[in-house]
């Protein structure tokens, strides 16, 4: 048996897929393999995400484009199914785990729950000659360490005989995640030369972007390094950040000028990095060399980061003593708490542990967020008679927000800004008190 033999039905679009884990990778992926003419079974733990998907509707909230579309057209169209049944998958030819791989809060050594526990149901039902592909971003080493080995003892298969194995991590960010499937570059790590030939043809099915083979372990530094690398930059950028503040100097007017040097490109600061990949991906990529390699910088752009929510409570603090008001007592209206703007993803969301933060200095908040369900509740509740408006999230809803009535709104006139949504002379000709990430404290 050759992984090879999978090529002609891949070429035919005869190949039968299967998808375990449909987030915010694994249902746009199903649903463009799909789209492509395959006949795709997707399989999650949440019933009621599957019942929605079913239904022919998307359960990713928040601007997603293309999404909401791309579900209804490939369920009506007969080429999806959403199940809760792994045995849903025992004829798949191809099987994509897209599965959540988190940190261990106080250690940030990997926690492979939902990988093992999809590797482990997945194996007493996987037919000879199954190509296995992880998307799912995973500490280097994983492939070889825990793949490999789960689903050969799942299976009683061995794996590059009875079943085949691959890693081509995904690149996608929320609101932009057919584009990104769609054109950018992958890293295709196969077991072997001839898993990543397959594994190219699949992907070229659907990728106009460049697909790279090569080993899974090169593909697990790949994705792990390249999160690792943005988290350091937007450290740089935060921590330059507050060195403005302290010398009185704008950080937008020192980044304009320092990006017209060759080769720099500076980053923007922030109230925080959230999501699901760059607050972990960093300890994936060391977690398997810690004991040989005392990484430093990577350690101290992740503090860095982690810090920002901590520092938007002081600015709001300063702000508000401004007009002698303490923040213990005080009402704070805060503004998004997704991750990242005009999406509902709020997975390791800075707002979350700014609004911890606050509740430990005795200060009441009350969160809005036009995505995020929870928080969807009319804008003027939110602000009215609040002691200050903190803007976490650049949501477009917020960037053209009317600044007198802002003012009138609030019980002071306190505006504190993590996001540069708000532009400093407007705030000051509706007479806001405005404080800034990087910008001259007050």
């Amino acid at each position: 048996m050759s992984v090879l033999d999978l090529l002609p039905l891949i070429e035919a679009r005869s190949a039968r897929v299967g998808v375990i884990g449909l987030g915010y990778v694994g249902l746009p992926v199903a649903c463009i393999l799909a789209d492509n003419g395959f006949h795709v079974t997707g399989v999650d733990i949440n019933a009621q995400k599957v019942e929605t998907i079913n239904r022919g509707q998307s359960p990713i909230g928040g601007e997603e484009p293309g999404v909401a579309e791309l579900v209804a057209r490939v369920v009506a169209a007969g080429r999806l199914r959403a199940s809760t049944a792994v045995t849903d998958l025992a004829e798949a030819h191809i099987v994509l785990i897209c599965v959540d791989t988190p940190v261990e809060p106080d250690t940030h050594l990997p926690l492979y729950r939902g990988l093992r526990g999809a590797l482990t149901s997945l194996g007493p039902v996987l037919r000879d000659g199954a190509l296995v592909i992880i998307e799912s971003t995973i500490a280097p080493g994983t492939i070889s360490g825990v793949v490999i080995p789960a689903l050969e003892e799942a299976s009683g298969k061995k794996a590059g005989v009875d079943f085949f194995v691959g890693h081509c991590p995904e690149r996608v960010t929320p609101g932009r995640l057919i584009q990104n499937l769609v054109t950018m570059s992958r890293a295709v790590g196969g077991q072997t030369p001839d898993v990543a030939k397959v594994m190219v043809a699949l992907y070229s099915t659907y990728v106009t972007g460049e697909l790279d083979p090569t080993d899974p372990l090169t593909a697990e530094v790949v994705k792990t390094a390249e999160n690792s690398y943005r988290d350091v930059q937007i450290a740089f950028a935060n921590e330059l950040a507050v060195v403005c503040e302290t010398l009185g100097a704008d950080v937008y007017a020192v980044r304009e000028l320092l990006n017209k040097s060759p080769g720099r490109a500076m980053l923007m600061p922030g109230a925080g990095v959230g999501g699901h990949c760059i607050p972990k991906d960093p300890w994936l990529l060391i977690a398997n060399a810690r004991d040989q390699v005392e990484a430093r910088l990577i350690p101290a752009a992740r503090a860095v980061n982690d810090r920002m929510p901590e520092h938007m409570v002081t600015l709001t603090e300063r702000a508000l003593a401004k007009h002698n008001v303490s923040l213990q007592g005080a009402r704070i209206a805060v503004l998004g708490y997704a991750f990242r703007e005009d999406t509902d993803d709020d997975r390791e969301s800075p707002s979350r542990y700014f609004v911890e933060a606050l509740e430990r200095c005795g200060a009441t908040a009350i969160v809005h967020d036009p995505h995020v369900p929870a928080y969807q509740r009319p804008l003027e509740e939110v602000v009215t008679n609040a002691d200050a408006a903190v803007f976490m999230v650049a949501h477009r809803a917020y960037q053209n927000i009317d600044l007198e009535w802002l003012r009138g709104a609030l019980r002071h006139p306190v505006v504190v800004d993590g996001r540069n949504v708000v532009d400093v002379n407007a705030a000051a000709s509706a007479g806001l008190t405005y404080i800034g990430v990087g910008r001259r404290l007050l």
